[in-house]
């Protein structure tokens, strides 16, 4: 535990958070009813308000505690953040071989954040549990960290325009064995009822498929997609907490700093849909913060064995390298743009 902060949140703060990401579920949930497509200058108002939102809440913890637990907030809400862009990529992905409707892409996101909220709350709370055995544990963290640079390092230079076919994917044949499948979408159902599914048969169009099980109710492709989706953002939460964690191990800190950072990843996403070529080196950017980050939290654990907390990387130069960092690869983005040919992928999601 970071000298000076509390042990926990007071149950005041704990409400105040837990109120404000119900709140702001439910209007992202009104505001985002229907199946229209996300413009670009849509999404960056709702980026914008969802940081609005967070520093909102990081100015609260400032006035509630003080400079040191606003800082770790705003260092750990800026690492997810940029660490989600990777993810985010692979989700453009996902939704391309799918051939997802741009206007279905936000309802998917949504409810793939819903499970991100859930699952993060698991990841932190065994993170830190394992950190509390000490600065050997926090060491293999560290490791672990600067492994997922070298991969991240490795994969850079893969061919981003050849797409996954995600039909062999554990989460798609998973999907598939344990609900029965129409294989078509239909409207932004998840699931279609039996007498739905009787009545579509029974088109013109239809009556060459076949349907390998009986079911009340039957999946669509929308929920296969989620399905894919939302064990891609389980993958991803191995690299992302414990390199947030390293940030801070107080649990509601690094909790709260990543919920309001998913929060605004559905309008993130679609800024990067239209921006994607423009953002060419923000991914190296990335690998460094990783190795930073990895790095920092070796170095501190051994300066924690030695008994010399003096020496230790503080919580005010880590917001200042991630900053700094993320803004140097979007910087070398735009004055040094890289061009690609666009191909149109050939896919099929039957």
């Amino acid at each position: 535990m970071t000298e000076g902060l509390p042990n926990t949140f007071e149950t005041g703060t704990i409400a105040i958070f837990a109120v404000t990401v119900i709140i702001c579920l439910l209007i992202d949930l009104v505001c985002h009813n229907d199946d229209r497509e996300v413009s670009f200058k849509s999404a960056c108002l709702w980026s914008v308000f969802w940081i609005f939102i967070s520093l909102c809440f990081g100015g609260f913890l400032y006035w509630q505690y003080d400079s040191d637990v606003a800082s770790l907030f705003f260092s750990g809400y800026v690492l997810e953040k940029s660490l989600s862009v990777d993810n985010l990529f692979a989700i453009m992905a996902i939704f391309t071989w799918f051939k997802i409707p741009k206007g279905l892409r936000h309802r998917v996101l949504y409810y793939g954040i819903l499970g991100a909220i859930f699952f993060r709350a698991i990841f932190v709370g065994v993170g830190t549990f394992l950190l509390s055995f000490g600065s050997g544990v926090e060491i293999l963290f560290g490791l672990f960290v600067l492994y997922t640079a070298f991969v991240m390092f490795k994969e850079s230079g893969d061919d981003e325009d050849e797409i996954e076919d995600y039909s062999t994917h554990k989460a798609y044949k998973f999907t598939k064995w344990l609900f029965p499948m129409w294989p078509k979408l239909n409207g932004h159902s998840f699931f279609l009822g039996k007498s739905t599914v009787e009545e579509l048969k029974a088109l013109p169009e239809n009556q060459s498929l076949t349907l390998k099980r009986k079911s009340p109710f039957y999946a669509t492709p929308l929920f296969l997609c989620l399905s894919v989706v939302e064990l891609s953002d389980l993958s991803f939460s191995f690299d992302s907490v414990p390199a947030v964690i390293a940030v801070s191990k107080e649990p509601l800190i690094i909790y709260s700093a990543m919920i309001f950072a998913i929060l605004g990843l559905r309008s993130l996403y679609f800024v990067l849909e239209s921006l994607t070529k423009f953002l060419c080196h923000l991914e190296k950017a990335v690998i460094v913060l990783l190795v930073f980050i990895g790095v920092k939290l070796i170095y501190n654990s051994c300066c924690g064995l030695a008994e010399r907390p003096d020496l230790e990387i503080s919580n005010m130069i880590s917001m200042i390298v991630i900053v700094t960092t993320l803004g140097l690869g979007i910087l070398a983005s735009v004055v040094f743009p890289e061009k690609k040919e666009n191909r149109a992928p050939d896919n099929t999601a039957e």
